[in-house]
């Protein structure tokens, strides 16, 4: 062997895992040698790696608020309030004591109308053979109820393990997603500093007395029999709820008479446009009304749109309901349009002025999450019933998604096109129309639809007040359970929403070009 040969030099670590392993220790803080590890095994993986941390499958929801894994806290968190709930009710023995009250009530009951049966027997009453029968019927409701809580007892056990079940599934999936879900949050920690590392020994503490009541009042609440009723049911106060609904009245009232010549003119207004358009529709010839139609569709949207416009008014003439289709569209139509005319413009105003889309979004988010039946109230105090009410419910219903997609559209056009156009001299109105609206031209389309919709889903609810059409149809289906009916009616709206919003959508292609 020759002595000069040189030995084989010592496999020495990357200078980039090393570094790698400083980052996952300065990261973890504590247990970081199992962190660096874990991490390891996650990233060298070629598939989904699964790594399962004990600890965090011991501690659930406390270990997750230790490390910042809020998702993780709340999954591990609920479930587990699902497995106490179901270990108090299966342990404390009270599944069935509800049932067991009430056959208890209903045995007494039955008890005192057998002794009242026989006191009128006695005394010879008429009522005598029917108060015998309700007693007898008392007697199989409190069998039934006794069976029915026996049953309910018997699967105590069941309960019981399923909460043990659920509490080990809680466990298990706490261990399996800690890891995966620390390992990301390292990374973004890699890029953005001010992420908290190590264990946040301030929100772990919260979060374990957090659980620690939590879990107390939701045993004591499925463990208890008859639990208190400062536990069982919330606060309230009927005395308030009176004292405001009599306010509300109040100012309803005032606004409506002080307002009642401004509310008139545009009830006027809307009604005298409503009419001549539903005139206009209903007294032209049906085949000079359905020929304007089809070229219309024809002209602004393709060929495609006016043979489906054909169909849909072949289907809204032969089932007959074409002179309510048209006050359909009229009603459709008018509060789409006054939708976009609003929209439209308030959404390039929110799009090009932050702060005031940060001040009329309060106003957007109550419009669009109130339930519709509650717009019908005010409508109906301030502008009476019939269809400018309607329109105005669909207004409001309707608004708010052409505004968010607009302005959302004009938000996210790239601010360096604005800016190559601006040093070429462009002026605002050229920006705006040339540049802005065109990029942003798919989500105000989509905001274009949305609110088409909107409509069309308040057409049957502004029947209720009075505003005719397909809806009434569709409102009489419902009253006497005609499901043909309703369903027939309910088809026709939706092709008189479709065409109408082809249309549109094509009109506007048409005018992008």
């Amino acid at each position: 062997m020759n002595s000069h040969t040189p030995s084989r030099p010592a496999l020495a670590v990357p200078q980039e895992a090393g570094s790698e392993d400083a980052l996952i220790r300065e990261f973890a803080v504590q247990s970081s040698d199992y962190y660096v590890r874990a991490f390891a095994r996650i990233r060298n993986a070629t598939g989904r790696a699964w790594s399962f941390n004990p600890t965090a499958a011991l501690l659930g929801p406390a270990w997750a608020a230790s490390r910042n894994l809020l998702v993780l806290f709340w999954i591990t968190l609920l479930l587990h309030m699902a497995a106490v709930a179901q270990i108090s009710i299966g342990a404390s023995g009270n599944l069935g004591a509800a049932e067991q009250s009430r056959a208890d009530r209903l045995t007494q009951q039955a008890g005192e109308r057998a002794k009242q049966a026989q006191a009128a027997r006695d005394a010879g009453a008429a009522n005598a053979d029917g108060l015998e029968k309700s007693a007898k019927a008392l007697e199989r409701a409190a069998a039934k109820a006794v069976a029915t809580a026996t049953a309910a007892r018997a699967g105590g056990p069941r309960v019981l393990a399923s909460g043990l079940a659920t509490l080990a599934f809680s466990a298990a999936l706490g261990g399996l997603l800690a890891n995966g879900m620390l390992e990301r949050r390292f990374t973004r920690w890699r890029s953005d500093r001010t992420l908290h590392n190590g264990r946040n020994h301030l929100l772990a503490s919260c979060a374990t007395l957090f659980c620690v009541a939590v879990f107390t009042l939701t045993a004591y609440r499925f463990a208890t029999a008859a639990p208190p009723s400062w536990l069982a049911a919330a606060p309230s106060n009927r005395d308030w709820q009176a004292a405001l609904s009599s306010g509300l009245d109040g100012v309803m009232r005032q606004v409506a008479q002080s307002g009642d010549g401004f509310f008139s003119l545009i009830t006027r207004g809307l009604s005298g446009f409503l009419d001549a358009l539903a005139y206009v529709l209903a007294s032209m010839p049906w085949p000079v009304t359905m020929a304007l139609i089809l070229l219309l569709a024809w002209q602004v949207a393709g060929p495609r749109v006016a043979i489906f416009t054909g169909a849909a008014l072949a289907y809204l003439s032969l089932l007959g309901f074409w002179e309510k289709s048209l006050d359909t569209i009229a009603l459709l139509g008018t509060a789409a349009i006054l939708c976009l005319a609003i929209g439209i413009p308030l959404g390039i105003w929110c799009g090009r002025r932050p702060r005031v889309y940060a001040a009329i979004r309060p106003v957007l988010d109550f419009m669009q999450t109130m339930p519709a039946f509650v717009y019908l109230i005010p409508v109906i105090a301030l502008f009476g019933i019939g269809k400018p009410p309607g329109i105005i419910a669909t207004l409001i219903f309707g608004t708010p998604p052409v505004v968010r997609l607009t302005a959302l559209g004009l938000q996210g056009v790239p601010v360096s096109i604005r800016e190559a156009a601006q040093a070429y001299g462009a002026t605002r109105w050229f920006l705006l129309t040339r540049v802005d609206l065109p990029l942003a031209k798919p989500s105000i389309m989509a905001g274009i639809n949305q609110t088409i919709l909107m409509c069309l889903s308040m057409v049957v609810i502004a029947s209720l007040i009075g505003a005719k059409g397909l809806g009434e149809d569709v409102l009489n289906a419902l009253q006497y359970a005609a499901v043909g009916q309703g369903l027939l009616a309910g088809f026709a709206i939706l092709l008189c929403a479709m065409v109408i919003d082809r249309i549109v959508q094509g009109n506007i292609s048409q005018s992008g070009k």
